[in-house]
């Protein structure tokens, strides 16, 4: 969640964070006109019948996230996915395999062949690039939805995400349900879980439970309720102020953390997630260290997230936002740090690096074409970087591509002048930081990898159909993930237990998981036009 309506809070608004308001006279009866156009548009879209289950129905949807016919019933147990071509794990490096066949039994991948395995149920994946389960490094599943489509052009996510937090268990439960079920269709089967506050992480996990997903969730902390008068305080004493209640915080996220530590076969791993450094003092540090090392499954945090967060935490308490969680230890345990937008690379990428800290670069934070990251300077850094989804885009195949494109242009318009190195990143460096890199950051040798005895959590892409493929498989399928997105996904699966099947969402019925969800966000943008948000 990077911070950018800093900006505006700080200076009194701008002619950006305004969304361009009147510089010249001439101009304001077209804009005035132009506002009163959309305050109509929206009020009449908001009145429209809700888009919920039979509006996906009549469009083909049939109630499983995806057009055309559903599959029969999926497979479970013992049995064989034929896949056209696997990113397998060999001799420490990843290597893309033509016709294989992936044996699973009891939630493991148990062989692989290129050769047929026979008396097996299978799943025909020869069209498909079948990789491991793909990891999101930072997720913020239940805030995502309500968001998507409003800020793009400039507005504040803040109010939106206040009012997710005043609604019911149940509703959250609807809105997180639609958000992971997104996650699974676009290909990620393991969520870094930063939900934003205790409330939501417990909504997070009963989802998660329910349709055998893999977490690492943890509370944000100071939650969203407390978060913006302490992030955007005006002083000082704010933050101070804030202590008791984050203290509070702290224990009551871990005394949750403790009752779901390593449940379902170890799919639930709790971790400790800090909002970032410049909403802690040392007291709440040393307490968030000390619960993480109990739970033993690290921390999540946004890390110089802002330049200013770097000058904030150098003035308060004489040291980088990195080195200063290095004092408290949180490099001790698996540490997934997102953005690093103002992270000083000169003076911390060697012990960032040594700690075994992973960045976590999330290419579609603040929405669609959000703020730029150091991608490339990270992968030149030799920094471990896996990529996250952050909040509004749901879809991690996008993600992957949007990291590698992204990186792209950053490493041509800045490598000129950059007084740091960048490398030009492929989308090899994405699905690696997305697989290994963010398995190895968290302890795993289990995930992250397509080899017997890993964890049979695996995601079948079709690299052969239109717009993505040419009829046949490609002699580098990897840069065929270029022009892939989440449609592409056609099988997804954690611990053996499949969750998409030929592109359709089976782990339950998902036609009534967006009809749900669908209505708690239209009450949401009901409130909001109702406070004159849109206005």
């Amino acid at each position: 969640m990077p911070n950018t309506d800093d900006h505006a809070l700080r200076h009194g608004g701008c002619l950006v964070c305004q969304g361009g308001a009147a510089v010249d006279e001439r101009n304001g009866q077209a804009r005035e006109t132009f506002a009163r156009r959309r305050r109509h548009f929206i009020a009449a879209a908001l009145a429209a019948p809700l888009a919920g289950a039979p509006l996906l129905a009549a469009a083909g949807v049939r109630n499983n996230g995806r057009s055309g016919d559903a599959p029969g019933h999926p497979p479970s147990g013992s049995f064989v996915v034929q896949a056209g071509q696997a990113l397998l794990y060999r001799n420490g490096e990843q290597e893309v395999v033509r016709d294989c066949s992936i044996l699973i039994r009891n939630g493991r991948v148990e062989a692989v062949r290129q050769s047929p395995i026979r008396g097996f149920p299978n799943i025909d994946a020869r069209r498909q690039l079948v990789v491991p389960g793909l990891i999101s490094g930072h997720t913020h599943a239940c805030a995502g939805i309500p968001t998507r489509g409003l800020i793009e052009a400039g507005r504040s996510f803040a109010r939106p995400l206040e009012l997710v937090e005043t609604l019911s268990d149940d509703e959250l439960d609807a809105l997180t349900a639609l958000n992971v079920a997104e996650l699974l269709l676009g290909g990620a089967t393991t969520h870094v879980e930063m939900s934003l506050s205790l409330r939501q992480f417990k909504s997070y996990v009963r989802v998660a439970r329910r349709w055998g997903v893999r977490g690492y969730p943890g509370g944000m902390v100071p939650g969203i309720a407390r978060l913006f008068p302490i992030w955007f305080r005006a002083d000082d004493q704010a933050l101070l102020d804030s202590v008791p209640g984050t203290l509070a915080e702290i224990k009551a996220n871990l005394d949750f953390a403790r009752t779901v530590n390593g449940v379902d076969d170890g799919r639930i791993l709790p971790q400790m997630t800090p909002h970032a450094t410049d909403t802690q003092t040392p007291g709440t540090m040393r307490a968030l260290a000390a619960a993480a090392a109990e739970l033993g499954n690290g921390i999540g945090i946004h890390l110089s997230q802002s330049s200013q967060e770097t000058a904030t935490v150098k003035r308060l308490w004489g040291a980088t936002p990195a080195a200063w969680c290095k004092q408290f230890g949180f490099h001790d345990g698996p540490l997934f740090a997102a953005h690093l937008i103002g992270f000083d690379f000169a003076a911390d990428a060697e012990a960032f690096n040594a700690g075994g800290a992973v960045y976590v670069h999330c290419p579609s934070a603040n929405g669609a074409g959000g703020s730029s990251q150091p991608y490339p300077e990270a992968l030149a850094a030799g920094m471990n970087v896996s990529i996250g989804i952050d909040t509004h885009c749901n879809d991690y195949l996008e993600n992957l591509k949007l990291a590698v494109l992204y990186g792209r242009v950053r490493h041509a318009l800045l490598s000129p002048t950059s007084p740091v190195p960048l490398r030009r990143p492929d989308m090899a460096d994405a699905i690696r930081g997305a697989t290994l890199v963010a398995a190895d950051g968290l302890g795993r040798d289990d995930l992250g990898r397509i080899a017997p005895g890993a964890r049979a959590d695996l995601v079948g892409i079709d690299i052969t159909g239109p717009l993505v493929g040419v009829g046949t498989l490609p002699p580098e399928p990897l840069n065929n993930l270029l022009y892939a997105n989440g449609q592409s996904v056609r099988m997804v699966m954690t611990d053996g237990n499949i969750q998409v099947l030929d592109g359709h969402f089976v782990a339950d019925d998902f036609g009534r998981v967006a009809g749900a969800g669908a209505e708690v966000v239209r009450g949401i943008w009901g409130r909001l036009a109702g406070e004159g948000w849109f206005d």
